[in-house]
């Protein structure tokens, strides 16, 4: 790097006498000398053979100058959120340990399809990655780079990403939560607590309690400008936000009802969702902002926390089958249940007296029913819906998976819930999930209610076999397409197929030479009214619109126009998407140790002289919605 200088009196190449008093590149100024370091083309090895040449260079490239603090944050953009600007910090030990991590996650990560590819839900292995020891930006930051490159290479690679990204983030999430309860009741934001919940149940997704109430902030600016041409004088003009002043006059606060339903309800077109009610959308906070409607507890929280920024009170109130918010006609300190005007927030912020409230449920109720509400018994009742809707799902890894994170949520606020731990154990126990974890909450059961035994002391020793019968995995059958009884098999892994019958693009990842489903399964499906029935191969696939299915071999024929399929469980099969097929990777490769040749050639046979524009399709989105777990001929 530095400038050539030949020996004094010596000629040069060109024939030509140095000038003794020619200036090297060490003579410019450390600030001149730091600029040239920094150019983008410089990467961290260049700086290390340059810090190398000599004592004025090495001195110049010190772990905390400008040189390897540009270095850090032009090869981790991403972490500079972590630091305060012109933060003095030794940024050569930081890239150092940032690039140790990244090894060390790269290296986790890669090693999990090996180990745990037979699983058919992940539970306790990405433990490792917290008992790593290593700073939790870090890894996260590398596991973003994971995902955030090629992305039709490493799928595999970034399968397991997904979910370490997702184990991690639900872990620090919930350490929010336990402080946010640990918090005095009166600074417990119901609006916080939902946010938490949101956050928990969709760790991936970019929600942050800054960018929820900088939506509500809009929303209020709204109601204030409505506010403004009704009563230009209005006290609620004039409380800024974070300020909770509240409004005494009850006239005054009349108008900012009305105003705050004219806006939302009328406006801005919120409903409650009646229609799809049971969908776990209108339980997050961020959807329900997104998509205008909800249930009646999340759109009470809205209506409630867009109250207060106004200077109106409202409480919250855990009606039976209803959820309802209270407003306070009378002085405070009232109890009376006719002393308050009931808001329901799902059906356009309707006003209801007491008598009318159980005209809205069907029955009567005692006055319990009408009293207020804590934050956490709001969080409780959120998350028991969301509990409710796992209860119902359709038994896929995706209703498993919201079971697992409301019961997470549910027995965080409330540990001691006997009804829910056991549940908690049985999920574990029927998904084959952390078995020691099981066995902690059995005892922890058996401690809190000791006639709960019969079922604890089943759960234990079925446990305890399957903790012994982990310990001897069963070695997993491999198809060779060669033997006998697979030469009528057509199809092999990683072809992308199209169903005739009902039009779906898929993508094999398994196959069987004849049906393997139960007889039951088999009368439901109609699978005799098949010309060849039960008796020919059938193929494990992967559908676009996010389901698994298994589909007979006649009804099968590969896709004109082969194009990635948007499904979630891609990476858990497939290392790659190679425009016309998927490459098995290693795993799967290890069960069709002959499959991936017959790919090879297939794709040859029937994509020889396919244009270049059809293997570069886009990739096809991936619709959450239907991501139900099915099986179809």
């Amino acid at each position: 790097m530095a400038t050539p200088v030949d020996g004094e009196g010596q000629p040069s190449l060109n024939g030509t006498i140095p000038d003794p008093q020619t200036k090297k590149l060490t003579d410019l100024p450390t600030e001149l000398l730091e600029h040239i370091l920094c150019f983008p083309v410089l990467k961290h090895v260049d700086i290390c053979n340059v810090s190398c040449c000599c004592k004025r260079l090495h001195d110049v490239c010190h772990g905390r100058g400008k040189v390897w603090g540009h270095q850090y944050k032009l090869r981790w953009p991403r972490l500079q959120r972590f630091y305060r600007q012109n933060e003095s910090c030794d940024w050569l030990r930081e890239y150092k340990t940032r690039h140790r991590v990244g090894i060390q996650i790269r290296r986790t990560v890669e090693s999990i399809s090996k180990r745990f590819f037979t699983e058919v839900v992940l539970g306790d292995s990405f433990a490792e990655i917290e008992s790593l020891g290593m700073p939790e930006h870090f890894c996260e930051d590398e596991l973003l780079f994971i995902l955030n490159s090629d992305k039709r290479k490493s799928l595999t690679l970034k399968y397991y990403a997904k979910k370490i990204l997702y184990f991690l983030r639900q872990q620090n999430i919930l350490k929010s939560l336990k402080n946010f309860l640990e918090q005095p009741t009166e600074q417990q934001s119901a609006l916080e607590g939902a946010v938490l919940v949101d956050q928990y149940c969709n760790p991936l997704a970019d929600v942050t309690l800054d960018s929820i109430s900088a939506q509500l902030d809009a929303i209020t600016e709204k109601v204030k400008k409505m506010l403004r041409i009704k009563n230009p004088s209005h006290p609620s003009l004039r409380i800024a936000q974070g300020n909770c002043s509240v409004v005494e006059d009850f006239e005054l606060q009349r108008q900012v009802i009305c105003a705050l339903n004219s806006v939302l309800y009328e406006q801005l077109q919120y409903k409650g969702n009646e229609c799809d009610y049971y969908n776990p959308l209108n339980s997050y906070i961020h959807q329900v902002l997104l998509r205008r409607t909800g249930i009646p507890i999340s759109l009470s929280v809205l209506y409630m926390t867009l109250a207060q920024r106004l200077g109106v009170q409202l409480e919250p109130v855990n009606f039976p089958n209803h959820f309802l918010l209270r407003w306070c006609q009378k002085p405070t300190g009232t109890e009376d249940i006719y002393d308050f005007v009931y808001i329901d927030a799902f059906g356009k912020g309707k006003q209801l007296t007491a008598k009318e409230c159980e005209y809205l449920i069907g029955h009567q109720v005692t006055a319990d029913y009408y009293s207020a509400i804590s934050t956490t018994e709001v969080l409780l009742r959120m998350v028991g819906n969301l509990l409710n809707i796992g209860k119902r799902g359709e038994g896929n890894e995706k209703s498993y998976q919201l079971l697992r994170d409301s019961l997470d949520l549910y027995l965080t606020i409330n540990p001691d819930n006997v009804q829910y731990l056991l549940l908690q154990a049985r999920l574990y126990f029927h998904l084959g999930i952390w078995p020691e974890k099981v066995l902690d909450i059995l005892q922890h059961i058996q401690a809190l209610d000791p006639s709960q035994h019969g079922a604890v002391g089943y759960l234990v020793q079925h446990t305890l076999e399957h903790i012994q019968h982990k310990k001897h995995p069963v070695t997993p059958e491999v198809k060779r397409r060669s033997a006998p009884e697979h030469l009528e098999v057509q199809y092999s892994v990683g072809l992308i197929m199209k169903h005739k019958r009902s039009g779906y693009n898929c993508v094999i990842y398994g196959w069987d030479p004849k049906c393997t489903m139960s007889p039951e399964w088999i009368s439901t499906m109609r699978v005799h009214q098949l010309s060849n029935g039960a008796n020919q191969p059938f193929y494990n696939v992967l559908v676009q619109d996010g389901t698994c299915r298994y589909a007979a071999q006649e009804n099968l024929e590969p896709h004109s126009a082969p194009l990635e399929i948007g499904h979630p469980e891609v990476g858990r099969y497939f290392s790659e998407f190679a425009d016309t097929y998927y490459v098995a990777n290693e795993e799967l490769q290890t069960r069709y140790p002959e499959d991936m040749d017959e790919t090879l050639c297939t794709v040859r046979e029937f994509y020889h002289r396919l244009t270049p524009s059809v293997g570069n399709q886009e990739e096809a989105p991936t619709t959450d919605q239907n991501n139900q777990q099915a099986m179809s001929m």
